[in-house]
């Protein structure tokens, strides 16, 4: 008899763990937590503003180094702005139309400038940015719960730690034109 009781009591944990295991799957593939939200607002915000500040580049700055940055900013952000809407709309996240006041900020202290004092502030603003959006996106391809979101932040990274090398590169030349025409 008590066989029997250990066989009922192992069948009715098993049930126990499936259902709690079968919740927390449901959970992880299920709609957008607050984090997931919040994180492809700001990823698109963000986007947006790599994009008119890749246009005001190409305008104002003087080295090729910062014009070519900025046109490769307003593609690879556009591309990947496109992507990330096709995400928001899948998972019923709404997306900002605007930039994020600390981005309108940037945009407008930027435009302010030109010449090699626009290069200098747009590579500083450019290695600083994308060294935020690594650490973001890592963070969401690790914690996020939505896997739609979570893959969109994984197929992203690589080209951000792209952007981040290139900005580094763009910094020190800029930099280094500086300290030639002393």
């Amino acid at each position: 008899m008590k066989s029997i009781d250990k066989v009922m009591f192992a069948f009715a944990l098993g049930s126990v763990t499936l259902f709690v295991g079968g919740t927390a799957f449901a959970q992880k593939s299920g709609p957008s937590s607050s984090d997931d939200s919040t994180f492809v607002k700001k990823a698109a915000s963000g986007g947006m503003a790599e994009v008119k500040l890749g246009q005001l580049a190409q305008e104002k700055g003087s080295s090729s180094a910062v014009k070519d940055f900025g046109q490769r900013m307003q593609n690879d952000h556009s591309k990947a702005n496109d992507q990330l809407k096709d995400v928001a709309s899948k998972d019923n996240i709404a997306l900002p139309s605007d930039l994020s006041k600390t981005d309108q900020a940037t945009y407008n202290r930027l435009a302010k400038l030109s010449g090699a004092e626009f290069d200098r502030a747009y590579a500083r603003d450019m290695v600083n940015d994308h060294e935020k959006d690594i650490a973001a996106f890592r963070n969401e391809t690790r914690m996020g719960k939505n896997p739609d979101v979570q893959n969109f932040a994984s197929q992203t990274l690589p080209t951000l730690e792209d952007h981040l090398k290139q900005a580094k590169a763009m910094e020190k030349s800029v930099n280094a034109n500086e300290t030639s025409s002393k």
